[in-house]
């Protein structure tokens, strides 16, 4: 954990990151093990597909590496494509998939900004290709002498 104190909107985004990925973390097998279980598919592939991807950001999410919320986000498409894709075949479990988007929305949304924020508060920053381009065409230069 870093001593940097953060801002209010910084605070704001990191409560609705989290808001976000504990829901999904646990709607999902609440839903899928215990409400309404998939026919067809055994627990071990549930498991694989739709709860062992929320587990592989935990650590960073919980140590509040703002590098981890930003690529979270890449995980939580699966949730907005499932739930959009049973908002069109399961009309009989709306409510479950309303939760799941309002979640994965929450999570994303408060990812992005979370680890944008936090990210600046800290002085982290992404070098631009451009900074790598030049760095990389200074030194081949300089060995080209």
């Amino acid at each position: 954990m870093n001593d940097t104190p953060k801002q209010p909107k910084t605070r704001l985004f990191h409560r609705l990151a989290l808001f976000g990925y504990f829901g999904l973390l646990i709607l999902m097998p609440v839903w899928l093990f215990l409400l309404s279980p998939r026919e067809g598919h055994s627990a071990g592939f549930i498991f694989v597909v739709y709860i062992l991807p929320l587990l592989l950001p935990l650590k960073g999410i919980v140590q509040d590496k703002p590098y981890t919320f930003a690529w979270a986000n890449f995980i939580v498409l699966i949730y907005f494509i499932h739930g959009f894709t049973l908002l069109w075949i399961a009309k009989d479990e709306w409510l479950w998939v309303s939760l799941e988007l309002i979640f994965a929305t929450s999570m994303f949304i408060g990812c992005t900004y979370y680890a944008r924020h936090r990210g600046q508060e800290l002085g982290l920053k992404i070098r631009k290709l451009k900074e790598d381009l030049a760095d990389e065409k200074e030194a081949h230069q300089h060995n080209s002498e």
